[in-house]
């Protein structure tokens, strides 16, 4: 028994260079059911083929393969700039939705509310990568952070520092604390889909603390300490970063309680102008371009070569750090990411 080909299998362009020769064959004399059997497909397959090529102006024309028009999309070309829109940079919740994360599902839901057409989930994913929206790992910000104020500290309040410094000729650093742990495991690694990679870490739990201060010019001062921060040890680490500065420092700091102390105001007052401190909004350390520099060293560290046996912590962070502060360029590209394009000492 012969059996039949499945056309379904074939190719578009094979399909139709087999039409094509199936006319030439019945043309010439050939049977249908002999043409058909050839091309090992049903014995109707050729009777379709010359019925189809009859008539005037067809012929090989007819036969020729067309590219399908597909299904009509349900929503037109400004529908869909309009979900754009709708999805990307807000939040569901200031469409109604009891739930913080863009879904299909409420995209579908916000699209049948508003435009009258419902979608199946796979319709929606569809349109959503068709507008260049991808389903991504969102930043995640505090709920206390007050965007008026952040506008403010953008618009108002940095511009009068950058003046204030301008006219005293004094520099602008930016400071921030950070902890590093010798098993902390930082970035991502390829591995088989479901199978979650292992990352060998030193068995011994070291940590450091560091502490530094960023300038937009490519300045970066540094220092490594241990233990947790508190007024005390803020006030001996400023002493630190200010010995044998010419020019006064107008630094701008988060709102950390050590940073706020009694005993900081009365160093930075004894300081006679020498050193002024200004703070951040709060719960808006993307405004602080120091946090981008520990984002590098994290990424950047021991997350690429983890500690090897005998190592210490505190003197890897250091040589990093130092390598850090041995690059300005690096320095002053921190401050071209879109988080702190506000900053310019003007």
């Amino acid at each position: 028994m012969v059996m039949k080909r499945d056309g379904c299998s074939v190719s578009r362009e094979a399909l139709e260079e087999m039409r094509l020769m199936a006319l030439d064959r019945l043309s010439e004399g050939e049977s249908p059911r002999a043409v058909s059997a050839s091309f090992g497909l049903h014995r109707s397959w050729a009777y379709k083929i010359r019925e189809k090529a009859r008539g005037r102006g067809k012929g090989k024309r007819a036969l020729r393969s067309t590219k399908g028009s597909g299904r009509p999309r349900k929503l037109d070309a400004a529908q869909e700039r309009q979900v754009f829109r709708w999805v990307n940079g807000k939040n569901p919740m200031q469409y109604g939705f009891d739930f913080g994360l863009w879904t299909r599902q409420i995209v579908r839901e916000l699209i049948e509310q508003r435009f009258g057409v419902a979608l199946s989930l796979a319709s929606v994913g569809a349109l959503l990568a068709r507008v260049g929206l991808t389903p991504q790992k969102p930043l995640q910000q505090a709920y206390q952070r007050d965007p008026q104020a952040v506008a403010r500290w953008q618009r108002e309040t940095y511009p009068a520092i950058a003046r204030q410094a301008k006219r005293e000729k004094a520099d602008i650093y930016f400071w921030d604390e950070s902890g590093f742990r010798a098993d902390a495991v930082q970035g991502k690694t390829w591995g088989a889909k479901g199978q979650t990679p292992v990352v060998s870490v030193p068995g011994q739990r070291q940590s450091i603390s560091a502490a530094s201060a960023v300038s937009s010019k490519g300045a970066f001062w540094f220092v490594t300490y241990t233990g947790g921060l508190n007024g005390s040890l803020f006030i001996e680490l400023l002493r630190k970063m200010m010995r044998g500065r010419r020019k006064p420092v107008h630094l701008i700091v988060d709102g950390l309680p050590a940073h706020k102390t009694k005993a900081v105001r009365d160093h930075v007052d004894e300081l006679e102008g020498k050193l002024t401190l200004h703070f951040l909004p709060g719960y808006a350390p993307d405004l602080n371009p120091d946090e981008l520099v520990w984002s590098y060293a994290k990424r950047t560290g021991n997350a690429r070569r983890p500690l090897q046996a005998g190592e210490k912590l505190a003197e890897r962070i250091h040589a990093q750090l130092a390598e850090i502060a041995r690059r300005p360029a690096l320095v002053r590209s921190f401050f071209r990411h879109p988080s702190v394009a506000y900053i310019s000492d003007l």
